[in-house]
């Protein structure tokens, strides 16, 4: 980590009581009760389990390598290299995001029937992120290029599963990535000009929006990414599954 020790104003648990739970609660408070009762919960719970799973030793592999550190005092304790918040924060960000995306348009009228071709244009489009990130995987891009080559496998799977689906909800694809993405940018960088975590130059590109370095910016945008595509295409699973099964009930021969 460059630099000395520096003083926080707030702990990274204290960041989460001020800047994530209150929007979380707000959303949860506006929430439909009554669409998707069965699928929203489990959709979010598979994501949530998934995220922790999957970020947990790509996270702990850079905190490890020195690409990012936490401020003296800011964190409870840790398992492994990653303090407690950082995994509280891999499930709150699912329920914040997928909260909003709740609050838009969903639905999809996309039928069943991705082809071999499309599947494979999605399994390129992953390769091609994979490809950039062994571009970028040098010291001084390490942060950008094991962050795509992180991403690539989930965007592989995701494009593969169902682009089609996405490209006919971009719409609420774009508002639902876009609209917690600068939330948490904007928090983000005051997390780090207080000091709540800090990044070692050394594996940055130095390059920056609005004073937040573009790998936190892609960080958020390809987490969210993840989230919205994968609710999307697990609400368009279900409910194709629930049209199916009507048209089954309505078929199926009454008893006497």
């Amino acid at each position: 980590m460059s630099g000395g020790t520096v003083l926080v104003a707030l702990t990274y648990l204290e960041f989460h009581l001020l800047f994530i739970i209150p929007p979380l609660v707000a959303l949860l408070v506006l929430a439909d009760p009554v669409g998707r009762p069965y699928a929203g919960p489990l959709g979010v719970t598979l994501l949530s389990v998934v995220a922790v799973v999957y970020t947990t030793p790509w996270d702990n592999h850079l905190i490890d390598t020195g690409v990012w550190a936490y401020g003296e005092g800011t964190v409870l304790f840790r398992i492994w290299h990653a303090p407690i918040e950082e995994y509280l924060f891999f499930i709150l960000q699912p329920v914040l995001t997928s909260l909003w995306l709740a609050r838009l348009s969903t639905g999809s009228d996309y039928e069943f029937g991705i082809t071999t071709p499309q599947r494979a244009m999605g399994l390129l489009g992953g390769g091609l992120v994979a490809a950039l990130g062994l571009f970028f995987l040098s010291e001084s891009t390490y942060y950008l290029g094991t962050l795509l080559l992180w991403a690539s496998p989930v965007l592989a799977i995701q494009w593969a599963f169902g682009w089609p689906v996405l490209w006919e909800r971009r719409r609420t694809l774009a508002l639902g990535v876009g609209v917690p993405t600068v939330y948490l940018c904007a928090v983000d960088r005051i997390a780090i000009e207080i000091g709540i975590w800090t990044f070692d130059k050394t594996f940055m590109t130095g390059l920056t929006i609005a004073g937040l370095p573009i790998e936190e910016f892609l960080f958020f945008t390809l987490t969210n990414v993840f989230l919205v595509q994968g609710l999307l295409l697990f609400w368009w699973v279900t409910d194709r599954w629930e049209q199916v099964r009507t048209v089954w009930n309505r078929r199926a021969p009454t008893g006497s």
